[in-house]
């Protein structure tokens, strides 16, 4: 009898974008390419706090006094998954696949939202090279040498910056910004690689229906990876966890199905009926399933096992900075977003959406990172809707016309325009914006869609007003700052905020290693963002995850996506469990 496939089962609450590391930075794409390409290096499942480890490399990096030069050396035996554009060969991991992939980040073509990241990152020779092939209209030249990316030999990369950066080890431990893709997949499916992701990691996409279904099998030709980790000394689970499975060959499962539903009714249902054997609970369902802070009893009774994580994120609300209406950097611009602001209350966000899920955001910086302090609060999250309104007297956002609602100040009407997803939750969301709103005579309409083109939309600068998560995807806090870095307009920085003395700030923490000075100037900046506020930080959020009895080893790490490589599934128990 053959043995039964272990599958593990899980949803997305929104779309993916694609599996193109270089064209995606949204966490459920990210999710998926996760686990099928990888980065030299990559995080300790359970180590807490995190820890680097290699995955594809054989050590941690070496650098240079300065960190201007970095040097990693690829494991010898890395193959990538057998894929039609390898012409029936096995195709070796190389030094020189990195190398081409950190170059499509600068090439025109991908329109990649990481490049401009790698732009201030200043390797050596790319951004000339990406601007020749700007200049001349030709496509981008990956055979041109290049002083910041060095060749030693067959299996080693050196990286040479034109500035220090400290934190660069950080970017080897993501798929996406440093994940390997092969020249000849790129080149055999050009526009549609994004559907075709081949890497070396354990699992292989096997079918894809957009905004619907995606499943990924395991590779065949995985190497031989063997379970390690370094879970803490009084962390009963991991500890033992670590001694069941010490040694074992990864990965445990054959198949991952993702399925993509965004309502929370379908969702919670879909595992109430154990058509999924993990779920983050929707927020709707957050005090059916925990009510009170603990397990229901009649889920307890089941087995379902409960994780509750203070995520490493922020919600927040951005401005576009261009805009006529909440755009712009004089007193009265500024007097608006704050108004907005202040008549907003996050606490009720908390509890009322969210059930108690999240702890109001006072800083940019998140839970989980260098430079967070949970005592330091830059009024983001202030409640007072009597100042909002005197501002907005103060500025004349006053109803010059008599229909109950606040005109511009040279009496144009005054409307603001919110998108948002058009999911239950969201529309919640909504109505605390619109009562908000309405409380200080705003007028706020709000704008439905899907996510993936909202977010589309939102880099090309069309959007007003938005409202969305971020993710920290590495333990340095300062990533949190590049939300409203001026040169990354359009990419990480979506309300195209532009201060000079802000970028120097940002300039000035990057390089430098975590410690007081780099601490001191993190708060100068988050200074001046409280004091411009093209973003409105709102809550870190508490994530509530359930696994069904039959799925061992589920950890939610604060950076790493791959939880499936890690898991294990008992078939048999989630057959009979499903009959």
């Amino acid at each position: 009898m053959a043995t039964p496939q272990k599958v593990l089962r899980y949803s997305l609450n929104a779309a993916e974008t694609g599996f193109d590391p270089v064209r995606v930075s949204d966490e459920y794409s990210n999710t998926v390419i996760a686990h099928i390409i990888e980065s030299p290096l990559t995080y300790d499942y359970l180590a807490d706090p995190p820890v680097v480890v290699p995955r594809t490399a054989e050590a941690l990096p070496e650098h240079s006094a300065d960190f201007r030069t970095w040097t990693v050396r690829i494991r010898p035996g890395v193959y990538f998954a057998d894929d039609p554009a390898f012409d029936g060969k096995r195709r070796e991991l190389t030094a020189a696949d990195y190398a081409y992939s950190l170059k499509r980040y600068y090439d025109p073509r991908w329109k990649s939202p990481i490049y401009t990241q790698y732009r201030e990152k200043d390797l050596l020779g790319l951004e000339a090279l990406r601007q020749r092939s700007l200049d001349t209209r030709r496509p981008f030249d990956y055979d041109a040498p290049v002083a910041g990316l060095e060749l030693k030999d067959r299996y080693t990369l050196s990286i040479h910056l034109g500035r220090p950066d400290p934190q660069f080890l950080l970017n080897m431990a993501n798929p996406n910004y440093f994940g390997a893709v092969a020249r000849e997949v790129v080149e055999r499916y050009g526009e549609d690689v994004d559907a075709h992701p081949v890497g070396t990691g354990p699992f292989k996409l096997a079918q894809w229906r957009r905004s619907s279904r995606i499943v990924l099998d395991r590779n065949p030709g995985f190497r031989e990876e063997r379970f390690d980790a370094q879970p803490a000394a009084d962390d009963a689970a991991g500890q033992a966890w670590l001694a069941r499975h010490k040694g074992d060959r990864l990965p445990m499962v054959d198949r991952i199905e993702f399925a993509i539903i965004e309502e929370a009714q379908p969702t919670w249902l879909s595992f109430l009926t154990r058509d999924f054997d993990l779920v983050r609970v929707p927020l709707e369902f957050a005090q059916i399933a925990v009510p009170g802070g603990k397990l229901a009893p009649n889920l307890a009774k089941q087995g379902v096992t409960l994780r509750k994580v203070l995520q490493g994120d922020h919600a927040y609300t951005y401005f576009n900075m261009d805009d006529p209406v909440v755009g712009g950097y004089t007193p009265d611009k500024v007097a608006l977003r704050r108004a907005i602001s202040l008549a907003y209350d996050n606490n009720l966000e908390i509890s009322r959406v969210r059930r108690g899920l999240g702890i109001p955001a006072t800083s940019m910086l998140v839970p989980h990172t260098l430079g967070y302090d949970a005592s330091l609060d830059f009024g983001f999250s202030e409640y007072d809707p009597a100042k909002a309104k005197a501002l907005l007297d103060l500025y004349g956002y006053v109803d010059k016309d008599g229909d109950g609602w606040r005109d511009l100040p040279d009496g144009k009407p005054m409307v603001l325009n919110y998108y948002s997803p058009g999911s239950e939750t969201y529309r919640q969301f909504n109505e605390l914006w619109a009562k908000a709103m309405k409380e200080i005579n705003v007028r706020m309409v709000f704008v439905q869609g899907l996510w993936p083109d909202q977010f589309k939309q939102a880099q090309a600068g069309s959007l007003q007003i938005w409202g969305l998560g971020n993710t920290a995807t590495s333990p340095d806090g300062s990533d949190f700052l590049h939300e409203a870095y001026g040169p990354e307009a359009g990419a990480n920085n979506l309300p195209r905020f532009k201060l000079p003395a802000y970028d120097e700030l940002v300039k000035r923490v990057d390089q430098l290693p975590d410690g007081p000075e780099r601490h001191a100037l993190l708060k100068q900046a988050q200074s001046l963002l409280a004091v411009y506020l093209p973003i409105k930080p709102h809550v870190h959020r508490i994530r509530l995850y359930l696994s069904q009895p039959w799925l061992t080893g589920y950890r939610t790490h604060p950076f790493a996506l791959d939880f499936g490589r890690y898991v294990d599934v008992d078939a048999a128990k989630q057959a009979a469990a499903i009959r």
